[in-house]
């Protein structure tokens, strides 16, 4: 406990730390207050019905997503999942497209490039979804608790939505460059964070209210197993495979360089918790479909957290995401060049061709245990209802807000970690090293 504080107190010496950290929470305490702020023209005393629909099913996730901004009709409804599934686009268009596969090779100028039409493709799903949730509103609300009514109405909230998730987007960004960690992943952190005491208070005042069953009993076996899960989580997040890389010898006036033995980690989950982000973003796009008569029977089939289908198609794209992301974020052929111009080279394997080949055959069959796991861990929601957990309290037994919590989390440490390291301070764990994260 006594290093604990210690190294608590080492992170606020540092200025830049510390200014980084405050300027963290500052601009998450504003996201969370514009959860709150409800849509001018929507009277907030009338939301019950809305509520109870985003406690549920495929809303509720998004609802989650949105720090309960959803459920509010917040200025901040529609979240950062717009950014998302733009960005999810953006990405394929960059296999497919010669023009965005040269906006990749252009390094920065080709990255804001990349991210200027990420936020045009945004808007243009904002205008979508924005007309969407408003249908959405004057179904579950009754008449009375809109101020204003028709089309102008409409226009000037789907604006509000736009500009809402636009600025949350901003919020991500200044994060990102003057704060602490990754802001669009805090961001959606934060959201679910913010949901865990009410969903974990429904789920004890559920049991604690049964006669049978094991009441207070079940409650902590089922904070057991989440604890386990958590551990084997982490354990997928952190795992690596080690490549031995032997550098030459040379000799440069009275110094030895080179002769040592080092090692490459490859990462069993190197894609982290984009795969599941994505394609999570991705079932959302049937609810396009549901208003409309033809469609609504699929829809419903597709936007069930809880049945077959919806977590079969959503396992099969967290594994097709797992490699695609994997194969865009490791470059062996890269690697491999590196290594070669520094002299190294992988036992027993030929540098330049045959390095490339052996680092991407053993990134396939490492990334193959890994996304299958991850699919699994994305998928343990639904069995967990299944055996009776309350419905909000079981999205925390795996899935999105499970890998973006442990994914998120361990980032923002391993930056605090380099801060410390940097200034010759203890690390926040005994080695000194967060494993398997980006920083060895």
């Amino acid at each position: 406990m006594k290093k604990l504080i210690d190294t608590i107190k080492n992170i606020f010496k540092i200025e830049e730390l510390r200014k980084r950290i405050v300027y963290t929470i500052l601009l998450l305490l504003v996201y969370r207050l514009g959860s709150f702020i409800v849509m001018p023209g929507i009277d907030p005393t009338q939301l019950a019905n809305l509520q109870n629909q985003a406690s549920e099913g495929l809303l509720g996730l998004l609802n989650m997503f949105s720090g309960g901004a959803f459920g509010n009709a917040s200025i901040f409804a529609l979240g950062v999942m717009p950014y998302i599934s733009a960005s999810i686009v953006i990405q394929l268009l960059g296999i497919m497209i010669p023009y965005f596969q040269r906006l990749q090779r252009e390094g920065e100028s080709g990255r804001r490039k990349m991210n200027q039409w990420t936020r045009y493709l945004t808007i243009a799903i904002l205008a979508l979804q924005g007309p969407a949730y408003i249908a959405n509103l004057h179904v579950q609300l009754p008449e009375s608790a809109f101020l204003f009514q028709g089309f102008s109405y409409n226009v000037f909230a789907t604006v509000i939505l736009i500009g809402g998730t636009m600025f949350i987007m901003w919020l991500g960004e200044r994060i990102t460059d003057r704060g602490l960690g990754n802001g669009i992943s805090l961001i959606i952190m934060v959201g679910i964070i913010a949901r865990l005491p009410f969903a974990l208070i429904a789920e004890g005042g559920a049991r604690m209210n049964q006669t049978a069953g094991g009441g207070i009993l079940m409650l902590i076996v089922e904070l057991v197993i989440l604890f386990f899960v958590f551990v084997a989580t982490i354990a997928l997040v952190q795992g690596t495979r080690k490549i031995p890389v032997q550098y030459a010898k040379r000799i440069i006036g009275n110094k030895q360089y080179g002769g040592v033995r080092q090692y490459i980690p490859l990462k069993i989950n190197a894609a982290g918790v984009m795969p599941i982000i994505f394609a999570q973003a991705l079932m959302m796009f049937p609810l396009i479909f549901a208003g409309f008569d033809s469609t609504r029977g699929i829809a419903a089939t597709l936007t069930n957290p809880m049945g077959f289908w919806y977590n079969f198609i959503f396992g099969l794209l967290v594994v097709a995401f797992t490699y695609f992301y994997t194969a865009v974020t490791v470059n062996p052929s890269m690697m491999a060049e590196d290594m070669k111009k520094n002299g190294g080279f992988i036992p027993g394997i030929k540098p330049g061709k045959k390095t490339t080949e052996y680092l991407d055959s053993i990134m396939s069959r490492i990334t193959l245990p890994g996304s299958i796991f991850l699919a699994i861990v994305a998928i343990l929601p639904a069995f967990a209802s299944m055996l009776g957990v309350n419905n909000e309290f079981a999205q925390f037994y795996g899935g999105t807000s499970l890998l973006i919590l442990v994914g998120v989390v361990l980032d923002t440490l391993q930056q605090i970690e380099s801060h410390l390291l940097m200034r010759h301070y203890d690390g926040l764990m005994k080695t000194g090293r967060l494993k398997g994260r980006s920083g060895m």
